[in-house]
């Protein structure tokens, strides 16, 4: 059937990489499951052959060529039924990678995009940590500046290529006071003295390796910082988009591989003088779940094409995300169960689909965090904004630095409350926000909400940060969320507190 999203050039390199996968990597997977590692000669010949770096640019040795390919790269390289290999490249060419590309210096560019592209390079992020997954804003690692170098101190844990990898792009805290304001990205080479891995031992995707980093007063050059410094939340609000749909038709195929597994299997296997795939309630399930994996598909192909158009859709990649890991879990468990026994067993393949599929709802952000995010857009109106490229940052003190500074004064945000304050309804009594050295005061006793700077006595005090009260007006925060989760606190009259929400 012809396809609105893939052409014949699409369809020609999908066999060309099938052929390769299925001579250069499938004969060696079990393999690489039992010694726990991938010879990086495998990589090197994806380079060779311009495998690799589908979307970068030539000038890096890439192809630029359309997101379509790196959706074909994603479904044939996880038919080979094996998380660990795929997700070794998937790390470096969609995970890592592109916060160089997108954000880097030129000269980071020049130094590390060819290496990625050819193969000789393997990259990986860096965020999760011990205490912080998820929760980017409040990692630990620091990243403090003397002179001409930073002071890396800290760990991260759960890092795919974390122990055979040459760099990883960490997430660190520049400003340790500031939030998510406080986070930056910084390539950080594995060999830098004070960088140390343990591997760590893991239930799938065994041919990966996976570490827990620890970083030990590492000097690393400030050439070293990507983008500027402070953004590093916003450029990987931005990057995580493409890590979430990348797996998702990876996802896909994978599924699909299962049920091809399984209708083998199941016209050969007999019981009860008949093959399996005979009896009623096994065919059932298999119709059930084409039809789910079919309509996911479609859906996949929908969300990718608005990514090759530049559309930045984060509830589209979201739901992707979380809907097909969540069914490739079901479908590998099914699938298995139609093996009976012999599903259990390691030298059937969907002994290791079953413990590799496990992750997907962990990884690139849980479930539960699809959920919350897919809420905040459906259900609070929240937006998320694509971040873009930065401008060189030349010193502490750039003109947009005192810029950004001068905006975030207190006379600027009453100037610019005060309107929309003025077209609320009038609070009915006062309310002051404390933020630390600074108060904003709102008093609504009379028609008119009035906003000022005095730290006068208010019926309700609400204590937040400066920062977390610009994300309240913005409407990039919930405000009964913010009280919930503690980053606003409010003594005094709760009931006027209660009025927030009207007054953002």
């Amino acid at each position: 059937m012809k396809s609105r999203y893939f052409t014949e050039e699409h369809e020609m390199f999908r066999q060309s990489l099938r052929a390769f996968f299925e001579k250069e990597a499938e004969p060696y997977i079990s393999q690489w499951e039992e010694e726990r590692r991938i010879p990086r000669d495998i990589w090197k010949k994806m380079g060779a052959l311009g495998f690799l770096g589908l979307s970068y640019p030539e000038k890096y040795g890439g192809m630029e060529l359309d997101f379509f390919y790196d959706v074909v790269f994603n479904e044939e390289i996880a038919r080979m039924n094996s998380g660990g290999f795929a997700i070794t490249q998937q790390v470096v060419q969609y995970m890592s990678g592109p916060y160089i590309l997108k954000y880097g210096s030129e000269e980071l560019k020049q130094r590390y995009i060819p290496g990625l592209i050819s193969g000789d390079l393997i990259s990986s992020i860096g965020i999760t940590e011990p205490g912080a997954g998820s929760d980017v804003q409040n990692i630990q690692t620091t990243a403090i500046r003397k002179g001409d170098h930073y002071i890396v101190n800290g760990s991260k844990t759960f890092i795919t290529n974390g122990v055979y990898g040459d760099l990883v792009i960490a997430v660190v805290k520049t400003d340790p006071d500031a939030g998510a304001a406080g986070v930056s990205l910084l390539v950080i080479e594995q060999k830098m003295k004070g960088v140390s891995a343990r591997k760590l031992k893991k239930l799938g995707w065994h041919s990966s390796d996976t570490a827990e980093l620890s970083f030990d007063d590492v000097k690393v050059p400030v050439e070293n910082l990507i983008g500027l410094e402070g953004r590093g939340f916003y450029y990987l609000m931005n990057g995580l988009q493409l890590e979430r749909l990348c797996a998702v038709p990876a996802a896909v195929s994978g599924m699909e591989r299962a049920i091809e597994f399984s209708l083998q299997y199941m016209s050969e296997r007999k019981a009860f003088g008949r093959s399996i795939n005979k009896f009623q309630v096994l065919r059932h399930r298999i119709a059930q779940m084409s039809a789910e994996i079919e309509a996911l598909k479609a859906f996949t192909y929908h969300a990718c094409d608005l990514y090759n158009q530049k559309i930045y859709d984060v509830k589209l990649c979201s739901m992707a995300k979380l809907l097909a890991t969540e069914l490739a879990e079901k479908v590998a468990t099914e699938c298995l169960q139609f093996f009976g026994g012999y599903g259990f067993m390691e030298e059937y393949p969907l002994a290791r689909m079953y413990r590799d599929v496990r992750v997907g709802t962990i990884g690139g952000g849980s479930s539960e965090i699809m959920r919350e995010i897919i809420a905040k857009i459906v259900i609070d109106g929240h937006g998320y904004a694509k971040a873009n490229a930065p401008v060189a940052q030349k010193s502490a003190t750039n003109p947009a630095k005192k810029a950004a500074a001068d905006v975030q004064s207190i006379e600027n945000i009453v100037a610019k409350l005060q309107p929309k304050a003025a077209q609320a309804d009038p609070l009915g009594s006062t309310l002051k926000f404390n933020f630390g050295t600074e108060q904003l005061y709102i008093d609504g006793s009379g028609e008119v909400n009035q906003v000022s700077s005095s730290d006068a006595e208010a019926d309700c005090t609400v204590k937040v940060s400066k920062t977390d009260f610009l994300r309240l007006v913005k409407g990039d925060l919930n405000p009964m969320g913010a009280v919930m989760s503690g980053k606003i606190k409010i003594d005094g009259d709760m009931s006027v507190a209660m009025k927030l929400q009207s007054l953002f």
